[in-house]
């Protein structure tokens, strides 16, 4: 995901002050435990790295970061602004639904897209400004909409798509553009808008020069 060209444009409207590296830098967080999640064939191995994970956010409160670009660069941009290694470490249980989860009903869902989407999107405006629970919203329905491209079990991805068209539903009025478009996004591949299409990147484009 850390190549997706729509993420990049999403970047692209943070200010260049260094809120755009701290954006990128909790993005690129979200892409790491979602990538221990993905390549897990065993629960408990999967829980052991998460765990890790956790552990390593947390210490970035009282201690220098290790040798990990990802936990560098969230110390050098997201701690001098305020976000620190404990409130980092809780996406790490968004993630861990997922693993410990022993079926992904509603519940488990909506667990995920709070601890996950939401939590994301509200440390993210805390970065990039704009109306913070909206973009915490908009960012439970970004969730979802990402985990139901992904899952083979029809009726949970069906169900999960379903749950992210109420939360995206909301206004976008007053999300911060970076965040807004990452939220487009998740609207335009529900509704099956071809990425990288003409009619996808017009919209895209248009909310960022408009802010609707």
């Amino acid at each position: 995901m850390q190549n997706d060209p729509e993420r990049t444009l999403a970047l692209a409207y943070a200010p260049d002050d260094g809120r755009r590296g701290a954006l990128s830098a909790l993005l690129a967080l979200d892409t790491a435990l979602g990538e221990v999640v993905r390549s897990t064939t065993q629960p408990a191995l999967g829980q052991i790295r998460l765990a890790w994970w956790r552990e390593q956010l947390v210490k970035l409160d009282t201690q220098p970061p290790p040798a990990m670009p990802e936990l560098i660069a969230l110390a050098d941009m997201l701690l001098p602004r305020g976000v620190g290694g404990a409130a980092l470490a809780e996406l790490v249980d968004g993630w861990d639904v997922l693993i410990e989860a022993e079926s992904l009903d509603d519940t488990a869902l909506e667990r995920f897209a709070a601890m996950r989407g939401g939590r994301l999107f509200a440390l993210a405006a805390r970065i990039v400004g704009g109306n913070a629970g909206r973009a915490e919203r908009q960012g439970r329905g970004w969730a979802l909409a990402d985990l139901s491209q992904r899952l083979d079990d029809v009726q949970v991805r069906e169900r999960a798509a379903a749950m992210a068209r109420v939360s995206l539903a909301g206004p976008l009025a007053g999300v911060a553009k970076p965040l807004g478009i990452l939220a487009l996004s998740a609207r335009l591949a529900l509704a099956d808008v071809p990425a990288g299409g003409p009619k996808r990147a017009a919209r895209l484009l248009w909310f960022g020069l408009a802010g609707r």
